[in-house]
């Protein structure tokens, strides 16, 4: 993520202090790993040093003093600009599944590692699929922002991809003869599927 861009995105509405951006960057992107605050602060550090943002003042609130923070003219152009380019499409090598696939069949122990690294995978694809699903089932009335609903259907599908691709990786492997290996002749099984193993509708 262009995390200064978003941060720049937070201060469109007003001057914000470091903990105000941080509280609503995880209400924007509630499916994330939290905004630590040490990263808030180097990343508006950076957006002042650049002049993108700027200190327009500091106040307490009955508590520490917080200094507060503004876009630019300059900071708002690079966020418009930022917003008009559209971003890299998804489907390159660099991906992790894909790292670590390729890692594990070039690797000296044997096929039998890649099709282990598949099936933890796809478990642990199928458990982040329906924790989506949960979250848009249990909410009151299913009353769920738009944006966060948006952002979750964005993941739901790109797992249910990523998942697609898991299970023709696992076929492959197993359609493999086994003198075909460059690394050992070892046999595996078909890993058994049980109910939590089904997979969820996107």
């Amino acid at each position: 993520m262009a995390i200064g861009e978003v941060h720049l995105a937070l201060l469109l509405s007003g001057p914000r202090h470091g903990y105000d951006i941080k509280r609503a960057h995880d209400a924007w992107f509630p499916a994330e790993r939290p905004l630590a605050f040490g990263q808030v602060y180097a990343t508006l550090g950076r957006l002042v040093r650049d002049g993108h943002a700027e200190v327009v003042g500091t106040h307490s609130e009955g508590g520490p003093e917080r200094t507060v923070y503004a876009i630019t003219g300059s900071g708002r152009e690079r966020l418009l600009t930022w917003l008009d380019e559209p971003a890299p499409p998804a489907g390159t090598t660099g991906e992790e599944i894909i790292r670590k696939t390729v890692v594990a069949l070039h690797s000296t122990t044997s096929g039998a590692d890649a099709e282990r690294v598949l099936s933890a995978q796809r478990a642990a694809h199928l458990r982040r699929m329906r924790q989506l699903q949960r979250r848009s089932t249990e909410q009151p009335g299913g009353d769920v922002d738009l944006a966060v609903r948006l952002a979750d259907r964005h993941a739901l599908l790109h797992l249910d991809a990523d998942l697609r691709w898991l299970e023709e990786a696992a076929e492959a492997l197993r359609a493999q003869p086994p003198a075909a290996s460059t690394t050992s002749t070892t046999t595996t099984t078909t890993p058994t599927t049980t109910p939590d193993d089904q997979e969820p509708q996107p």
